[in-house]
């Protein structure tokens, strides 16, 4: 069921639960810390005890107008409001939110193609606390007995609700990553999704092609990774289409993704805004934070990942999206460098995203030398490849390694005649790459690289192959 029919179109929007990074709870001074002993965090303020009071934590508030206008949202005047539902992770039988005033309001996200995603909220509200069953299934049916973890109770958290824009599950994917690389770079989270620090409900609906009209949507939980987001968004959509296709109707309510039966299952109903009893919070102001401070925050937000790929992207004459995982690897400042240092930008790129360590260091000069070798035909490919990674192990210099290795270009003459010699040796796999199989190129470079003892350049190679299929 992971195949979806090109009739039916996937509509899908996230909700993505991001916790502040602060040293303190939202309304406590209880610290906000992951792995810390269980229970070990509280205090009466976030266990929900009579007579306690809560405070808003002031960096928490700049955390989310940090995230809302990196988000181009408008930070708006809001007020927060008690969520009621009687879950054991919530000591005080309700959670502190915000329901329709919520901090930031009408953005957009843009993914690396240049598509725009709506943002319809990124609003603060506490996390609940964490429970574990203890059973077999780790589910709650079936459990022996339950355990309750209230430490991260009260974290800061900001709930970031797309629309429902995006249109398939790599889509999904790649708007998470995007998202995530944002709250990072602007300090207000660390992204970690297996500390938990990071969670994704998607809501999932289908519809046929060419309508404008939104399905039937159910929202899926439990995806703690961007491997399961895909998964999950694939197999429910899957489902949706079977039951419409088969006469049945999609029941709107939340389901569970199981990661190891690669299936989503119903958990309950899908709740409204009135089952949770929303009334504003009777010990809190309104929050409404002053132009200033808001100038004061956008001010300091450091250059985003969209504004960083344009950069590049313009500097090394590409696309944007053809620059995204180099700036995702946090590699962008060390190609500009190289670049002005006098390297090529697509050979510099190319070895950028495949082929350096961005745990070892590397100096753009440097890597400037080694792309220009390749360049200039001192090196090949492969060879490059070598070099640089010696570079970044030993800080030695790159020709002092290319020199070492008895590097050297070979002779165009000599090179086509390993190539004729390899096509010779192999008729069989000749006649199959001179009808259009590509699957054998790989085959006929490899063996020229041993024949050569790896001092070919397999794009020259694979120009030679060309070239004698077409005489």
């Amino acid at each position: 069921m992971t195949t979806i029919a090109t009739a039916w179109e996937t509509v899908v929007g996230l909700e993505v639960h991001t916790e502040l990074r602060t040293l303190t709870k939202l309304f406590c001074g209880c610290r906000n810390e992951f792995g810390s002993e269980p229970n070990t965090n509280v205090c009466a303020t976030c266990m929900g005890l009579p007579g306690s009071l809560p405070v808003l934590n002031r960096y928490a508030v700049e955390l989310a107008i940090r995230i809302g206008s990196a988000l181009r949202c408008s930070v708006v005047p809001s007020i927060f409001h008690r969520k009621n539902y009687f879950y054991p992770d919530m000591p005080k039988d309700y959670q502190i939110s915000q329901y329709d005033q919520p901090i930031n309001v009408d953005g957009s996200l843009e993914l690396p193609d240049g598509t725009h995603v709506g943002i319809v909220r990124a609003h603060i509200e506490e996390d609940t606390g964490k429970t574990t069953h203890a059973g077999a299934t780790g589910r709650i049916h079936g459990a022996d007995h339950s355990l309750v973890d209230y430490n991260r109770a009260g974290v800061p958290l900001v709930e970031i609700v797309s629309a429902p824009d995006i249109r398939s599950a790599e889509q999904a994917k790649t708007y998470v990553s995007e998202l995530r690389a944002i709250l990072v770079a602007t300090g207000a989270s660390d992204g970690k999704m297996e500390e938990g620090s990071l969670r994704i409900d998607a809501n999932v609906s289908v519809r046929r092609a060419g309508s404008s009209e939104l399905g039937t949507r159910c929202e899926i939980k439990n995806m703690n990774s961007l491997r399961s987001l895909v998964r999950a968004i694939d197999y429910e959509a899957a489902r949706q289409i079977a039951l419409v296709e088969s006469g049945e109707r999609v029941v709107q309510e939340t389901r569970h993704w199981d990661e190891g039966e690669g299936r989503t299952h119903s958990m309950r109903s899908k709740e409204e805004a009135y089952d949770y009893r929303y009334f504003p919070e009777p010990d809190l102001v309104p929050l409404e934070p002053t132009d200033e401070w808001i100038s004061e925050v956008v001010a300091s937000l450091p250059a985003l990942p969209a504004a960083r790929r344009a950069a590049l992207a313009g500097v090394a004459g590409v696309r944007p999206a053809d620059v995204a995982v180099a700036v995702q690897k946090e590699l962008d400042g060390l190609l500009l460098a190289t670049i002005e240092a006098g390297a090529d930008p697509r050979v510099a790129l190319t070895h950028a995203e495949h082929n350096v360590d961005i745990a070892q260091p590397l100096d753009p000069v440097t890597f400037a030398r080694v792309v220009t070798m390749q360049v200039e035909g001192a090196l090949t490919a492969t060879q490059a490849k070598v070099v640089l990674a010696e570079v970044q192990a030993t800080g030695a210099a790159p020709d002092d390694i290319a020199k070492a290795h008895g590097f050297e270009s070979m002779d165009d003459d000599a090179l086509a005649s390993v190539v004729d010699e390899v096509i010779a040796a192999n008729p069989d796999a000749w006649a199959k790459f001179v009808a259009g199989d590509a699957k054998v190129t790989g085959f006929f470079v490899g063996q020229v690289m041993r024949a050569t003892q790896n001092k070919a350049d397999g794009s020259a190679v694979t120009a030679l192959l060309r070239l004698r299929a077409a005489e």
